[in-house]
């Protein structure tokens, strides 16, 4: 591993912890050469590699930071943690290597998206389907957050006096 500083390939772990619910490790280490301290993460690298067929038809790989980034911007201003996020990156790619073999179109893969963060927070939830699903009208926007509070009524009636304030 290459130290972020003098680029030298001397140094030590001098700690190391799973992460992400073990699905990673973090190491941290120190350089021999500078005596800095830098943080490496390892996961295994899927075999089952996926291709992503994008609404142009544009074929690309998967890429877990795209599904992350969707997620902090659907997320930003709330109180969504990142230990949250990371949780629901890992559920988004359990459905998809577990249901897809080859190639998962972006429309696929929203649908993921949605289904696990209308549970962590309907906000976000709305906000990523207003992008997702390319809302034109307010209308269309209207229709998306009472077809939420109308899966909470039914859901978890509970929580439904929420979104009657």
């Amino acid at each position: 591993m290459l130290c972020p500083t003098c680029k030298e390939n001397h140094n030590k772990v001098i700690d190391s912890r799973l992460t992400e619910n073990g699905s990673a490790i973090r190491r941290r280490r120190t350089c021999l050469s500078c005596s800095r301290r830098f943080t490496t993460k390892e996961r295994v690298e899927q075999e089952l590699r996926l291709t992503v067929i994008k609404r142009s038809a544009l074929r690309v790989p998967y890429q877990r930071e795209n599904i992350l980034a969707g997620l902090e911007n659907a997320c930003y201003k709330l109180e969504v943690s990142e230990e949250e996020l990371q949780r629901l990156v890992d559920g988004i790619e359990e459905d998809l290597f577990a249901n897809h073999d080859r190639e998962v179109t972006t429309e696929q893969i929203g649908v993921y998206v949605g289904r696990r963060l209308r549970q962590l927070n309907q906000v976000a939830y709305v906000r990523f389907m207003s992008v997702h699903r390319k809302f034109q009208t307010v209308g269309e926007f209207v229709d998306e957050i009472r077809d939420v509070r109308e899966r909470v009524a039914e859901e978890s009636p509970a929580q439904q006096s929420l979104f009657d304030a």
